[in-house]
This record gives structure tokens, C-alpha cells and sequence, in this order.
């Protein structure tokens, strides 16, 4: 659905009228495009302390062409990079500051105490007002609950109010997060730098996600890095679902669409438009989920498996009947539960399978009117984190949980609540569904190998929740 104040906003007119009256004027978002660079721009890269991710950033930084500038808080950058065949100088060499950005990206590892976090300040103070829009930010650290002295834990912990304050003053579309790269995690930096510095994270932003060792190769093609990859995409007739298949497909995928045998016109055309297969079944049918793994073990077994179905079923819980409650929990995490199990009985999964779950904010701040909706998307994510290190070595589980993504749903919700769900976020707008695509897509992928049992939100920091 379009949002016609984004777009009033935008225009000659209501730019000026927004500014004589004091009015939001959200950024129209960066989204991705084929054949565009990770991050069309300068890079600034910061450090205090002895930073501990400079080599992996250097090779990440020539594999992906970035153009990068040092901070001056940074020693020996632009000596390592210029050895390394990557052109790059300093940034400022006085009080001024330099050039536009596209991205900063700091190296707080280094951080041990209180005194050396400073430099991120001195960082950002310089380079803040230089970001262009739909810029980005990264910082990047250690888990605290990884260092050995007390004041760096207490240092690194501190990152994350940073990160998410920060992520709520800048504004204009930039998205701002943080990484936690654990010891022996520095190879598998590149993945996660080429998501988050592209456009196609535009609607994530003040997030943590942690980074652990993992053993898998990194794509071959970053182009389509789930080229050969089979995997399941449920609910995929329309809205999020359907662009999730796609997006898939785009990347390389070879894409089975499920949904409910009622849409199946709808199903057929989107499998036959992405040459995927359709498989028209209801999940909450007991036999769904043992239909599925022998479509799998059919297959000689899939690559990745998203569980995108859901319903909603609103009622305050006082008036809400019995069905709707049993209904929706059956669809929304019952299924889940059943489909993974038999997929992982049946052995029906490769052995580097990715499994990504829908979740939802309202499964993190709840929701009026829906205590079964909330229950079944919390559950989601209990059932991410208590899979995650259960499963068979090398899968992986995640969790995406969309905040206000314009889609039908969203578009019959009465027009006040829908005007504060789009505004009420740090990007001052609804996201699409390629927004939560986009991450699916990544988590799916190798380049997000060291991503397990996370829960990653695409709300463009919505305050509910945060």
C-alpha cells in the first residue's frame, strides 16, 4: 500500500510545508537493485584501543571494492590498506571535517576500559553530521560474556545502549547496528558486512547480532549466494510470502511454494513465474508435516526451509472463543514445531540446512487484542532458541520479527492505528515486504554462517518493544 504522507512529505511542496510546521519528513528508503556496488560511497573506519578486527576488515573491504577513508582514531589503516592493494587515506587531517559518507564502520574491540571508549565517541562526534542519507553504521565488538576482565565486558555490554541511542538520533534513513564477533568468528565477517552495508538491510536497524565460529564455506557467487540451494517457503501465495520466494529465487534458489490448498491458483502462478514447485497444503492438517518431509526426502533433501504461514485471530482474550485461540497456535507454532521435527526424524535436511522462523514485535512487546498472537510469536522465538543448539552441527536457526510491513493485513487496519504503526519507528515509515525477504534471504545464506539462534528485527527500530 503506498503512504501518502511519505510521499507528501517528499515533494516540493510538502517539504516545505513540513519544515514551516515542525513535520516529520521520513527519507524514502535505499532498496536493493541488481548490478549495484555493497556500499556506493566512502567507508570511515574508527578504532580504539588495540583493535582487534582490522585484518578481517581489510580483506572484507578489497573483496568488496569499498572505498575506505581512516578516522583518525584508527593507527596504521591506511599504510595496511595501501600494502594491500586498497586505496585509502585519511579522512580529516584537522578539525574540520572530511568528505560525505556512506558508512562508518567502528572496531570497538579494542575497547578494554572506560577511559580508551572515547575514541567511539570522538568518532561519531566527527563524523555523524557527515553521513549521507540512508547511510550506515557499524560497530563492531566482542560478546562480553567472552572477555576476561570485568571493565571490558562492562565496556563492551555499554556498546549496545550506544549502538541503539545512536540508531534513534541519526535519522534520514541510516540504519545503525552492532556486531559481536566472537574469538575465532574474524573470517566470517564478510557476510554480515556486505548485509548490513547494503540497501538490502534498509528496514533493520538497532540491532545486535552475535557472530560465532562456524564451519562452512562462504558463497562462491555473492551475486546469487543460494545458487543450487531447495528450499521450502510456506505461505508463499502472496504478500511477504510471495516476495520472499522471489527474492530466493533472485538469489539462485530453487524455491517450493506452500500454501493452503484454497489459494492454490495463486500458489501455482508464483512457482511457475520463479520456475519453482507448488505444494498446496494446509500445516495445520496432523499429516502436513510428514507429507512435507517425504516432498523433502523427494527432493534428496533441502537446503533451507522458511516457516513465513501465519494468521491472526484478534479478540481481547475475555471475548476471545476457544477456536480462535486453538486455530491460530496450531497454524502459527504448532506446525512449525512439527514440520522441523519431521524434516530432522526423517532426515530430510542437508547437512548445512538453515531453518529461518517468522516471528513478530508483537512477540517481543505484545499486543492489544492479541494474547494468542503474541503467545504463538513469542513461542516462535523460544522455539529458535531452544532449537539452535540442539540441532545437527553445521544448520543453523533464526528468526526475523517484522514490525509494520505495508501489505494487505496492514492496509485494513483502521487509519489512525495504521498512520502510528508507520511513524512510530526510528525510519519514520512502514517497511515492504522485500524488507523482511531481503534479511530471510541473508540468514539463509552462507554469508550469514556464524548466525544461530538469533532473533533479528525488520521494524526500522519500532518503539514498541525496543
Amino acid at each position: 500500500m503506498s503512504d501518502a504522507y511519505l510521499n507528501f512529505a517528499n515533494s516540493a511542496f510538502g517539504a516545505r510545508l513540513a519544515g514551516m510546521l515542525g513535520l516529520p519528513r521520513p527519507v524514502p528508503l535505499e532498496r536493493f537493485e541488481a548490478g549495484q556496488p555493497v556500499v556506493a560511497g566512502d567507508v570511515l573506519v574508527g578504532a580504539g584501543g588495540t583493535p582487534e578486527l582490522l585484518p578481517a576488515l581489510l580483506a572484507a573491504f578489497r573483496a568488496m571494492r569499498a572505498a575506505t577513508v581512516a578516522h583518525r582514531s584508527v593507527q596504521g589503516w591506511t599504510a595496511m590498506a595501501n600494502q594491500a592493494g586498497l586505496m585509502s587515506g585519511l579522512w580529516s587531517t584537522g578539525e574540520q571535517p572530511g568528505g560525505p559518507l556512506k558508512a562508518v564502520v567502528f572496531d570497538a574491540t579494542g575497547l578494554a576500559t572506560v577511559a580508551q571508549a572515547e575514541a567511539l565517541y570522538q568518532c561519531f562526534h566527527d563524523a555523524v553530521r557527515s553521513l549521507q542519507s540512508c547511510g550506515r553504521v557499524l560497530v563492531l565488538g566482542r560478546p562480553p560474556e567472552a572477555c576476561p576482565v570485568a571493565e571490558q565486558a562492562t565496556v563492551q555490554r555499554a556498546l549496545e545502549g550506544f549502538v541503539k541511542s545512536l540508531a534513534k538520533e541519526v535519522k534520514r534513513g541510516i540504519a545503525v547496528q552492532l556486531v559481536y564477533v566472537a574469538p575465532g568468528a574474524e573470517a566470517q565477517l564478510e557476510g554480515t558486512l556486505r548485509f548490513f552495508l547494503s540497501p538490502r538491510s534498509a528496514y533493520v536497524s538497532g540491532q545486535v547480532v552475535r557472530l560465532a565460529p562456524f564451519e562452512a564455506p562462504a558463497p562462491s557467487d555473492w551475486v546469487q549466494p543460494l545458487a543450487g540451494k531447495k528450499i521450502l517457503v510456506t505461505g508463499a501465495a502472496r504478500g511477504i510470502g510471495a516476495a520472499i520466494a522471489e527474492t530466493l529465487a533472485r538469489d539462485g534458489a530453487q524455491v517450493v511454494c506452500l500454501d493452503v490448498p484454497q489459494a492454490q491458483d495463486a500458489l501455482q502462478a508464483v512457482a511457475e513465474r520463479l520456475q519453482g514447485r507448488a505444494l498446496a497444503l494446509d500445516i495445520a492438517d496432523p499429516a502436513a508435516a510428514g507429507q512435507i518431509a517425504q516432498a523433502a526426502l523427494a527432493d534428496g533433501g533441502w537446503d533451507g526451509v522458511v516457516h513465513n504461514a501465519g494468521i491472526t485471530r484478534d479478540k481481547t482474550i475475555a471475548k476471545m472463543p476457544p477456536h480462535l485461540w486453538q486455530t491460530l497456535v496450531q497454524v502459527n507454532l504448532v506446525a512449525q514445531q512439527a514440520i522441523n521435527q519431521a524434516l530432522l526424524e526423517r532426515g530430510a535436511l542437508q547437512p548445512q540446512a538453515r531453518l529461518v522462523c517468522v516471528s513478530s514485535i508483537s512477540g517481543i512487546a505484545g499486543n492489544l487484542g492479541q494474547t494468542n498472537y503474541a503467545f504463538s510469536k513469542a513461542g516462535v522465538i523460544g522455539l529458535v532458541h531452544s532449537q539452535a543448539p540442539r540441532l545437527p552441527r553445521g544448520m543453523a536457526i533464526n528468526a526475523v520479527a517484522p514490525g509494520f510491513i505495508e501489505t494487505q493485513m496492514t492496509a485494513a487496519i483502521p487509519l489512525a492505528i495504521r498512520e502510528a504503526g508507520r511513524r512510530m519507528n526510528s525510519m519514520g515509515q512502514g517497511g515492504q515486504p522485500v524488507d523482511v525477504a531481503e534479511t530471510i534471504a541473508w540468514l539463509l545464506s552462507p554469508a550469514s554462517q556464524g548466525v544461530n539462534g538469533q532473533v533479528v528485527r525488520v521494524c526500522g527500530q519500532s518503539l514498541l518493544g525496543a
